[in-house]
């Protein structure tokens, strides 16, 4: 099992200072994960979702995260790939100039985005969203791994042309792509393609949901010039030593992430401002007292890892058992101030990822760093 964390850069009710600020503090956070062992920071790629998500160029913050950071790897989560949102030789260059940047830490995930905020404000037609994808994750890298690089298809047609630089990785950085529907995972599968998924299923669900991925991947036809066997999650998560004061925070957190996301993805509307549907406040005690009652057992679903240390590693375990390979920790939501995902993050690094690391369950790979034969963990065990 590996740790990461997720950004979304979200801020309830935003104003130029915490809109500035928010960066800020994500790249803190960065550099304490960097310290403490996680694997990876992944940024998303969103435009327009208000409070939601205000990561809207996760190149520039990953390359600031990079630069500050020494062995935490570097994740798209994800880049968007239809051709109004990015040109592919666009996402090829820049991917591979922060591949080089960070000698080699880039892990790098493929999406669409399905809000019609974006569709609607970048003019993308919906019917061709999944042909667009599909002819660009082909596409791009092919340019990674040719001298000159020439295409003639249905979105685009390049004249022969220097795709430069080239990733440091090789043959490419380890590709993934983003899945929300059970289908999805089943159909990067089948490309060779590792999965960002949601984390919202009951135990039996989503260990079936794993198993499908393994079968599809086992007959995989990569699109890349390797297969990534890696399934992911990303619950909302907070862990704290006080686990009231966790349940607390982080299901305070845990409702905005998930109801936010909800004001964006499940409508045909194109919602502006703020999200009115979102309560701002501490839950009730009696639901803090029943989500104790109810969490890890064979009624709760694997959606959060929200307690202390004791809980988390006991939910922590619930994903092993059914066979997920990393774990993407939602930290950083809307309602949880800045030094609570801080305590959070040293919380669960201190506290948890060295009990699995005792336990085999985690344990970084090491091998040469390309540029200076230095020691640096990489996704050898991810890519192959």
């Amino acid at each position: 099992m590996k740790f990461s964390l997720f950004y979304e850069m979200q801020i309830s009710d935003p104003t130029p200072e915490t809109q500035a600020q928010i960066f800020h503090d994500c790249v803190e956070q960065a550099r304490l994960a960097d310290e403490l062992g996680y694997w990876c920071i992944w940024a998303v790629e969103h435009h327009g979702l208000y409070e939601y998500s205000h990561s809207s160029a996760p190149e520039i913050f990953l390359a600031f995260v990079a630069a500050q950071t020494k062995r935490i790897r570097i994740g798209h989560g994800v880049s968007l790939l239809p051709h109004r949102y990015n040109h592919p030789i666009r996402i090829a260059e820049r991917v591979a100039t922060l591949d080089i940047l960070s000698r080699g830490r880039v892990n790098w995930g493929t999406g669409k985005s399905a809000t019609p905020v974006e569709q609607g404000a970048f003019e993308i037609d919906p019917a061709t969203l999944n042909d667009q994808w599909r002819e660009a994750v082909e596409m791009i890298p092919k340019m990674w791994n040719s001298e000159v690089y020439s295409h003639q298809g249905r979105f685009y047609n390049i004249p022969p042309t220097y795709i430069i630089p080239k990733p440091v990785q090789k043959p490419h950085p380890p590709m993934f792509a983003a899945c929300s529907k059970p289908e999805l995972a089943v159909a990067a599968g089948k490309l060779g393609l590792g999965v960002l998924n949601l984390a919202m299923y009951h135990d039996e669900l989503l260990g079936n949901r794993v198993r499908q991925y393994r079968a599809a991947i086992a007959e995989a036809v990569p699109v890349g010039l390797f297969i990534n066997n890696h399934f992911s999650c990303n619950p909302a998560s907070l862990i704290l030593k006080d686990d009231n004061r966790a349940c607390r925070y982080g299901l305070r957190g845990a409702n905005f992430f998930l109801k936010s996301m909800i004001h964006y993805f499940a409508t045909k509307e194109r919602p502006l401002g703020r999200i009115d549907s979102v309560s701002r406040d501490f839950p009730p005690d009696e639901q803090i007292a029943q989500f104790k009652r109810y969490r890890n057992t064979p009624r709760s679903q694997l959606s959060s890892i929200i307690g202390d240390p004791q809980c988390a590693r006991e939910t922590v375990q619930r994903f092993i058992d059914v066979g997920v390979d990393e774990l993407i920790l939602v930290m950083q939501t809307g309602t949880v101030p800045h030094e609570i995902v801080m305590e959070s993050i040293r919380t669960f690094g201190e506290e948890v990822i060295p009990y699995f690391a005792t336990n085999g369950a985690y344990m970084p790979i090491v091998a040469p760093d390309p540029l200076t034969s230095q020691p640096v963990d990489t996704a050898l065990s991810v890519a192959f």
